[in-house]
């Protein structure tokens, strides 16, 4: 190959917008998921405002940067008064703690999904074992549960093994046997993919990637012979044991090198997300023979991945399989990335809903209240009309007395027949019929006083 149709060694990064933007939003969510672990890890999941600052100083936040960083995101953080200890504390939201359990939910169902990940992560080493250490750093991009090591690898003694290195004083993780079935990358699925649906010759796609290059790249006559050279590359498959091959030659050299790209390749491919921050990729750089100024490597194939610097000041580089997005969204999402969407949803949510919700759900709490308040109202409204009608009844019985001590006559055995039953009834607390027996006896009153 010609230097003048070989792709430079040092190309200047193009920046993509759509990956930035996703990254600004990022950004926030790392540290959201920072004061998550430290919330969860507190008593009943509340922590005190006044020991808020002191904890945040452990996990990179500045002095008083926490309490205005909880405040610009009252969906997710809820503050909040002890109705006892008057103290002020912090904790989590109805909806932040709904999206914690969907994922903890979706990590849970996809294990089995998990294990076969970390199986064909392990079968990119060189020497068939990864550090437990490196896998831990990078749990959460491989969708792997926080207790991995038991529910995971001690959970499958017939897939993985955890031992000791005496030399390092380490923890690896081994298989215990190969699946060639494994063996097989992601980029070879999608190029039988595309010659199923697309009848694209096999010839011109067998060792070929898919490129597409950022807005703004410069591409000339000779960057674009380069490009097409370098896709008829052959290449030796990234779970491919090159121990024994001769690598020695040019055109090894060339051969290792495209296997580094589609070593990365597959590695994003495993995560859940489909990117990785450098740093991270560095930790297997020796175990999965990675080049070390990955950076500059990286750089020369812009077309396949993308390295946003928004993060951690721009000292953070993150890695983007840019075949695997679409206008800032997975192409393929999964049950974990639609929980972890979520909330993105939550931060990007206005403060000021949060404010119209809380006083919706007050002013339902007043409604109720107020319903509470006239049913109660009605209820001693009735009893008081119970004991208005006892009331009228005791003036009844007092004027019947006294029309007959006026008139001086006996009324005689049916007069008080006529009273034990009165009385009978009112112990039974028929108002109705006591009122008829009243009438009654008035009536008989009246009698007396014609005859006389």
């Amino acid at each position: 190959m010609s230097q003048s149709t070989s792709i430079p060694k040092k190309l200047q990064r193009v920046r993509d917008h759509g990956f930035d933007n996703y990254m600004e939003i990022y950004k926030k969510i790392i540290k959201v998921l920072k004061f998550q672990d430290m919330i969860l890890t507190q008593p009943n999941q509340v922590i005190c405002i006044t020991r808020l600052d002191t904890l945040a100083r452990r996990i990179g936040f500045k002095q008083f940067e926490a309490g205005a960083f909880i405040l610009k995101f009252p969906h997710i953080f809820e503050v909040f008064e002890h109705p006892v200890q008057r103290i002020m504390y912090c904790r989590f939201t109805r909806k932040a703690l709904l999206q914690i359990q969907q994922e903890k939910q979706a990590l849970e169902a996809q294990i089995p999904d998990a294990i076969t990940r970390l199986r064909k992560l392990i079968m990119l080493s060189n020497t068939g074992r990864v550090r437990l250490e490196h896998i831990r750093i990078a749990r959460r991009d491989f969708g792997l549960p926080e207790d991995f090591e038991y529910s995971v690898i001690l959970k499958n003694p017939q897939y993985f093994r955890l031992f000791d290195a005496k030399d390092t004083r380490n923890k690896y993780v081994e298989l215990v046997e190969k699946d060639p079935r494994l063996g097989v990358c992601a980029i070879e699925r999608l190029r039988e993919k595309e010659y199923r649906e697309r009848g694209i010759d096999a010839e011109n796609i067998r060792f070929s990637f898919i490129i597409n290059f950022p807005p703004g790249f410069k591409i000339g006559k000779y960057f674009k012979i380069a490009v097409w050279k370098w896709q008829r590359l052959p290449y030796y498959s990234p779970y491919e044991d090159v121990s024994g091959y001769d690598l020695r030659s040019f055109e090894a050299q060339k051969r290792m090198e495209k296997r580094a790209i589609a070593m990365i390749h597959e590695i994003l491919s495993l995560t859940v997300e489909k990117k990785l921050t450098m740093e991270r990729i560095a930790h297997f750089r020796m175990a999965m023979d990675l080049p070390k100024k990955l950076k500059e490597f990286l750089l020369q194939h812009q077309g396949i991945f993308y390295i946003s610097t928004r993060g951690n000041f721009g000292k953070l580089h993150t890695v983007f399989l840019r075949e695997a997005y679409r206008k800032g969204a997975l192409v393929e999402p999964n049950e974990v990335y639609l929980a972890r969407q979520k909330l993105a949803e939550l931060i990007l949510l206005s403060p000021r809903k949060a404010n119209i919700d809380r006083e919706w759900s007050s002013f339902r709490r007043d409604e109720e209240d107020d319903e509470r308040k006239n049913i109660r109202a009605e209820c001693i409204a009735n009893s008081c009309e119970g004991f208005m009608v006892g009331d009228k009844l005791e003036e009844i019985r007092d004027g019947e007395s006294d029309l007959d001590s006026d008139s001086g006559v006996d009324v005689g055995s049916d007069g008080a027949e006529q009273e034990n039953i009165s009385d009978v009834e009112s112990e039974d607390g028929s108002h109705s019929d006591i009122n008829v027996s009243d009438s009654e006896g008035t009536s008989d009153t009246e009698d007396v006083h014609v005859n006389k």
